[in-house]
């Protein structure tokens, strides 16, 4: 029988509830639960509590996602995280990795086919670079209580857009409403047509699986990766297939 995993969830709300309902199918035991109740000051985060964790899974908030990551990477326990609103400690994060040889997933969405979506919204824009009639623009919609807007997922896309070749402007848009768990466009307009790529999340399991997916991955390697990798491989930027 294989080997249960000890998984510890860092941010114990709707998304946390989740992963620990999946995690048994994965291989995981939820051995460590963190919340502002026990970790509002990262005081949850100590070589005991973490003693015998193979993995974190991170969906906090956005202020706290830095010092999770740094406190739980020092004990030497590989990382997944699924907050988002953070990129702009990316750099610092990679480091935090490097100098304490542990492994770290990253992604702004752990759906797989928002995955995929990346993918497909890269190619589009990689065709239409050299159309100089096409513009773009980037859209979505989210529930009320999502912090950060534009979203990373959104970012992510406009980032991809931008790596496959595409220099014209891009108008960026987000709204927030109701319970929403995400919807996100693409699409690229002309006199003579519009082309739109759409991806819609029906829930957040998705989410939760993908997550749960990347920590059983990464469990006993080294490195910094980003979810897109593990799911599908290395992707190419516009340089490179030229």
């Amino acid at each position: 029988m294989p080997e249960t995993r000890r998984l510890a969830i860092v941010g114990y709300g709707k998304m946390g509830r989740m992963i620990e309902q999946f995690a048994p199918e994965y291989g995981f035991s939820v051995a460590l639960k963190l919340d502002e109740f026990n970790n509002s000051n990262f005081e949850g985060v100590t070589p005991e509590n973490f003693r015998g964790i193979d993995v974190a899974i991170d969906f906090s908030i956005p202020p706290a996602v830095r010092r999770n990551l740094e406190g739980i990477a020092a004990l030497g326990v590989n990382i997944v995280v699924g907050t988002t609103g953070w990129l702009e400690h990316l750099d610092a994060v990679r480091k935090v990795v490097e100098t304490n040889g542990i492994g770290l997933v990253w992604s702004p969405n752990y759906s797989i086919g928002v995955n995929a979506f990346f993918r497909l919204v890269r190619e589009a824009a990689r065709l239409l670079e050299s159309q100089p009639s096409y513009g773009a623009w980037a859209w979505e919609i989210h529930h009320s209580t999502k912090k950060d807007a534009p979203s990373g997922t959104l970012l992510k896309l406009v980032e991809e857009m931008k790596r496959a070749g595409y220099t014209r402007p891009i108008d960026v848009s987000s709204n927030r409403a109701g319970g929403h768990p995400g919807t996100h466009e693409i699409g690229f307009d002309s006199s003579a047509d519009t082309i739109t790529l759409r991806h819609t999340a029906r829930s957040r399991e998705g989410f939760a699986r993908g997550a749960l997916q990347a920590a059983k991955w990464v469990v006993g390697k080294k490195g910094f990766y980003e979810f897109g990798e593990i799911a599908f491989g290395p992707s190419m930027n516009a340089d490179e297939r030229r």
